[in-house]
């Protein structure tokens, strides 16, 4: 006897699904891509216990057959190929086959589907490999209900992460099949709670603001291009907005997203003189393209394609991001008023409070009896004399300005702003440079720190509260961190289905409505890539995160007093010489180094 054997279909069934229905999102993603395929104008999608119970996909497309109905579930059943030729010509996700199969091998499946031409509908149900179908009553198109995903594979259920987790893997997929579908209409809601709700949109920048909020719509520039190989639009975020975090990418082929390192390295190519090392833009960019001169099917879930032209597809999106980029003016221009000028610098208010009162120059003293017209008015010695010595006697009287701007320094605050950016301080052997924003970096982090190892936030509120538009999407993060942002010292609740109000932030952070807008857009990024509660092996590294957001957010010591309060601040630092992430606070300067500059 050999040692080889076929497998029952049942079990290669279930490893095949491993390849297609990797978590619950992989589900939404199939189901939603079958119904626009199908001819769907709205797609509903009811979600509960983050589909690990019931994933629910309800369209009002085309529906099926009796027969095509059970058919649509076995393996490699499909109505879009008929010859290995039709494999290059495919300008649609799919149809109604292939990942049903994989996903009745791993679940319970009930489908009630009709047709417009059809009187009664037709019910398949699917459990533990046994198929049963009938006739019942439902509208045009398909209801699809998945129920108790990975039953009979309870190791993989037990991989899946939390619901929280995976409620967000469902949501990137479902943005993703919405967002190149303006024209139909999405809703998703989770446990009874509605998400999203999307009516057909006037275009793609609507869906993008409904789906990311009008703080990421506002931010973007459209993008166009046409060459004999490929069409391509979109749009780009300005550079300003870019983030040390992943933001909002998306390459989509002919409506399908899919992942490029190669293209998204085109884009941060042409980037790469707008924003710092380290930041990543948002970009929305659709591909049109010939179906035979891309493969979309190099990976099981379709979410890597290859081109035929790729080095073509490079250049282009490489130009294109970089012509759009400089019409827009994005790039620092030349100013004509003052090049080839020295500019004056501009003293700021905390130099003259740390100057001390403006001393007057010395004026010479006035005698009543002189006159020019006199002949005597230079021969008389004794005049000259006693003038001489009254107009000496001014400049003895004035004190030493060294020593007038010492005695300012003693009695004020010892601390000067510069420009904003960096507090000068005297120290015993020379002056002290301080880095502000680095400064706050430091404090912040060591406040944040200590308020969420001990639960003792410092939370200062702000005059009015601001209400941001987030995205149905970010405020399900605010909601999942609720507890760690509380322990922080933030004070944000969700307002309505798509907005966050911010009554308080941490102390030290800025109230200003304008900064406390950009404070939440950022917070978005960081609470994308942080899992929901506070682990103990992560709390440094999420302090770090919001001590750098906190410190682009901090207020700037508007005088000398609050210069020197700031400092105060940073020497009762644990460690006031780096940042958390081991970059320079502090730079002293001896009196020995400053003679070398004169």
């Amino acid at each position: 006897m050999g040692k080889l054997k076929v497998l029952p279909a049942g079990i290669a069934n279930m490893i095949a699904a491993g390849e297609v229905v990797g978590r619950p999102a992989s589900v939404v993603k199939e189901l939603m891509e079958n119904a626009i395929d199908a001819g769907a104008t709205q797609v509903d999608v009811v979600i509960r216990d983050a589909g690990r119970t019931a994933i629910q996909v309800i369209d009002n497309g085309t529906g099926m057959s009796p027969s095509d109905a059970v058919l649509c579930f076995e393996r490699h059943a499909t109505s879009k190929i008929s010859e290995a030729e039709d494999l290059q010509h495919i300008e649609s996700y799919g149809f109604r086959g292939e990942a049903l199969a994989s996903i009745a091998a791993v679940a319970e499946v009930t489908l009630k589907t009709r047709r417009e031409t059809d009187d009664t509908a037709t019910q398949v149900t699917i459990t533990e490999g046994s198929t049963k179908s009938a006739s019942v009553a439902a509208p045009v198109g398909s209801n699809f209900l998945v129920r108790n995903l990975f039953y009979n594979t309870p190791a993989r259920r037990k991989f899946l992460k939390s619901d929280s987790v995976e409620l967000r893997h469902i949501l990137e997929e479902f943005t993703r099949v919405a967002i190149t579908r303006p024209d139909a209409g999405f809703s998703l809601s989770s446990n009874g709670r509605d998400i999203f709700r999307l009516r057909p949109a006037k275009s793609l920048k609507f869906r993008v603001m409904d789906l990311m909020g009008a703080g990421v719509a506002g931010d973007l520039v459209d993008i166009t291009a046409q060459t004999s190989i490929v069409r391509l639009n979109g749009f780009l975020a300005r550079p300003d907005s870019a983030r040390k975090t992943v933001g909002n990418q998306y390459f989509f082929v002919n409506g399908r997203y899919f992942r490029s390192a190669y293209l998204h390295k085109a884009v941060m190519k042409a980037y790469e003189e707008y924003v710092p090392e380290g930041y990543t833009p948002s970009y929305f960019i659709l591909l049109e393209t010939a179906p035979d001169s891309v493969d979309v099917n190099i990976h099981p879930t379709k979410t890597e394609v290859k081109f035929e032209e790729e080095t073509v597809i490079f250049q282009t999106v490489y130009a294109c991001v970089r012509e759009t980029l400089g019409k827009n003016a994005f790039g620092e221009g030349l100013d004509f008023e003052t090049d080839g000028k020295v500019e004056m610098p501009q003293l700021s208010r905390s130099f003259e409070e740390f100057r001390g009162p403006v001393q007057s120059a010395p004026a010479p003293p006035l005698d009543p009896t002189y006159d020019p017209f006199s002949n005597d008015t230079f021969s008389s010695s004794e005049k000259t004399g006693k003038q001489q010595a009254s107009w000496n006697s001014g400049f003895e009287a004035r004190p030493d300005y060294g020593a007038l701007f010492e005695e300012n320094m003693a009695a004020n605050a010892r601390a000067l702003v510069v420009k904003g950016r960096f507090v000068i301080a005297p120290t015993a052997s020379g002056i002290m440079l301080v880095h502000i924003r680095r400064a706050w970096e430091r404090i912040l982090y060591e406040r944040t720190l200590r308020a969420l190892s001990k639960n003792a936030p410092v939370t200062q509120a702000g005059l009015f509260p601001v209400h941001v538009q987030v995205g149905a999407q970010a405020l399900l993060l605010f909601e999942a961190n609720a507890a760690m942002l509380g322990a922080a010292g933030f004070d944000i609740a969700p307002f309505g289905t798509d907005t966050v109000v911010v009554n308080g932030v941490p102390e030290g952070y800025s109230c200003e409505a304008g900064k406390v807008q950009q404070m939440v857009q950022d917070l978005v990024l960081i609470l994308s890539d942080e899992a929901p509660g506070v682990p103990e092996l992560v709390r440094s590294g999420l302090a770090s995160k919001l001590a750098t957001l906190g410190s682009l957010n901090a207020e700037v010591p508007a005088n000398a007093a609050k210069a020197q309060e700031l400092l105060d601040a940073l020497f009762a630092c644990e460690n006031s010489e780096l940042t958390a992430g081991g970059k320079k606070i502090t730079v002293l300067i001896s009196a020995d180094e400053i003679e070398k500059k004169f």
